[in-house]
């Protein structure tokens, strides 16, 4: 692990907060409904996993891109994870923005929104070869899909 900035984690980092800001605009029909009943540990979780993920990304290099190699397939796979989830909100904000609008799996995948920056942001840690960003994500996933998944089971 080398210390540096990372463009691919700040590439990474605006991919992921744009749309939540646009969202904080946005919110589902109802929300407060549901973040009332949130389970508090999950929050905790998934609050120290945000805080430590704003900054681990941008300060090690090793995730901006060298060389081209079989490695680098880890990154792509990574990248199109995020693209999905771009898509994902962009499906969401075309929407009558419901909770439902918000959990609408996409190609199978429960909880887009919440899930896909996991796995990616899992993936830039391995390709990275991190173990802060690894331990990090592990952390905020339980929190942040646990959450999500949640509101999902109180909508049905």
């Amino acid at each position: 692990m080398n210390f540096g900035f990372s463009y691919v984690g700040l590439i990474y980092l605006l991919m992921l907060f744009i749309p939540n800001i646009i969202w904080s605009k946005n919110l589902p029909k109802n929300y407060d409904k549901y973040v009332k009943n949130e389970n508090k540990a999950l929050v905790i979780l998934e609050r120290i996993g945000e805080v430590l993920l704003t900054v681990l990304p941008l300060i090690f290099k090793d995730f901006n891109i060298n060389k081209i190699s079989n490695w680098s397939i880890i990154l792509l796979i990574s990248f199109l994870l995020m693209i999905l989830y771009e898509i994902s909100w962009i499906r969401y904000f075309k929407s009558n923005k419901t909770m439902e609008d918000m959990y609408k799996s996409i190609i199978g995948i429960p909880v887009p929104i919440a899930s896909l920056p996991v796995f990616a942001f899992l993936l830039l840690g391995v390709y990275g070869k991190n173990i802060f960003i690894i331990i990090s994500i592990i952390i905020m996933g339980i929190g942040h899909i646990g959450i999500h998944l949640n509101h999902r089971k109180e909508i049905k």
